[in-house]
Formats: C-alpha cells, structure tokens, sequence
C-alpha cells in the first residue's frame, strides 16, 4: 500500500462552500493525503463540512487555519499553483501529471504546498506570485470549469500514481480451469453438438471447434465455470433422453 504523503499539503484559500472543504478532505485521504491548510475560510469547521468528508474527518480534524497564503507556506520548499485561467506572468506551467511527478520529487526533500484559490474567483495575481509553478488539468475548452473538490481529486489522484501506485489484480478465488478439463469440456461440447444436429456451415466445414476453442480460451474459463457448463450440456442430453423416450412409448 502507498504511504500516506506527510510533506505534500493541500492548501485551500478562502473556500466559501464548507461542503467543499469535507469534499477535498474526503479526496485527499482517498489518494494517501492528509496535511490541509485553510486561508481564511469563510465557514469552518461546519457540519457540512463534516458531512461532505464522509470517512475523512480526521483530516478535518487535524487541518490548520492561518489568516495568509505566506503563513500556510512558510516551511515550504515547492509551491505549486492551480488555475484554470490563461495567464500573462512569466511563469512556467504543467500539465497536471507532470507537474505531480514534480511534486512527489521535492516532497522527498522537504514539505511542498499545492495551492486551490477560491470557488469563484481562483488565485488572485499576488498569491499565484508565491508559487514557483503553475499547474493546469487538461480539459473541455468549451467548458473546462472544474468544480474544487473535482480539481483536488484530479490532481490528487496523479500525486498518488506518480507515487508508484498502481491497481494489483487480487488473486482469483478459483484456479483456472486445467488444459485436461478443458479438452473434456470440448468433446462433451462436440458431443452435444452432434446430438442436437448443430452443425458447422462454414465452406470446408471445420472451423466451428476452432473458433469455439478460441471463444473459450479468450474467456479463461475457471474450474467452476467448465463445471457450469458441462453441467448444461448434461441437461441438454438428459432432456433429449427423455424427450425421445415419450416419442417411443407414443409409438
């Protein structure tokens, strides 16, 4: 499992919506973060906010309120900014994915800040001067608005894969089912085939076991499902035992 990041802070300035706050706490302990920092926010701590963590209220509980951008940076080496607003400074921006394997580097060295302004305004032009670098999350230009806690969750999310993190298959329950149960399911399937008069159209008449046999191997059929369905085809013969059973005793 992924650490969680200590040095890596999520620094929210002058959110309005408390709901929001939970919902970035929320996005953050989703991704292995745990250190917020709120710039003057407009209502905290609030149920709402407690609401919208859902699990994550222990980060709420342990986020520290300062009165500036610069008091929440301080011990910082990295400051990273967001916007979603073309901008005029010379400043040098990432892509987001980029910008997060920088991050997860520095954060090796020492404390960094990622910076969210405010829901309807962002960063003014002074705070976004506190950061060394700004980072953009591609997205729809004809719409590319993100809602804060989405913002968070984006960016958090490539802190957490640059981090190593990766999905492991877990180990299936059942083995896979062997080459020698898979050849018996085969001729019991040729079988049945036969029986039930269902016959190969193809031109040269040989390609229907094949591409059965191809059908079944893309499936990677466990032990169970050959059970289930050796279990059908003997159904099928029952049946067909029975039906023509009935059809001799009526004649």
């Amino acid at each position: 499992m992924t650490p969680i990041a200590a040095d890596i802070r999520v620094v929210l300035v002058e959110t309005s919506h408390p709901g929001n706050i939970g919902a970035v706490a929320r996005a953050m302990k989703n991704m292995g973060l745990d250190e917020l920092v709120l710039v003057r926010p407009k209502s905290f701590p609030d149920p709402e906010a407690s609401a919208r963590a859902s699990g994550a209220t222990d980060v709420l509980e342990q986020a520290r309120i300062v009165d500036t951008v610069e008091a929440g940076i301080a011990d910082c080496g990295l400051v990273v900014a967001t916007t979603a607003r073309e901008r005029d400074q010379n400043i040098r921006v990432l892509d987001v994915r980029d910008g997060a394997k920088r991050l997860v580097v520095e954060a090796a060295r020492g404390p960094v800040a990622l910076l969210f302004g405010n829901e309807r305004t962002g960063l003014t032009n002074s705070e976004l001067s506190l950061a060394h670098m700004l980072l953009r999350i591609p997205a729809n230009p004809l719409y590319s608005s993100l809602n804060l806690a989405m913002a968070v969750q984006l960016v958090t999310y490539e802190i957490y894969r640059a981090r190593g993190a990766h999905y492991v298959q877990p180990e299936p329950a059942v083995p896979l089912a062997r080459a020698a149960d898979m050849e018996r399911l085969y001729v019991h399937l040729a079988e049945v085939l036969e029986q039930i008069d269902f016959r190969d159209r193809t031109v040269s008449g040989t390609n229907l076991m094949e591409r059965i046999r191809r059908l079944f191997n893309r499936a990677e059929l466990d032990q169970n499902e050959v059970n289930i369905l050796r279990g059908i085809l003997t159904a099928v013969q029952q049946k067909r035992r029975i039906a023509g059973s009935r059809d001799s005793g009526s004649a």
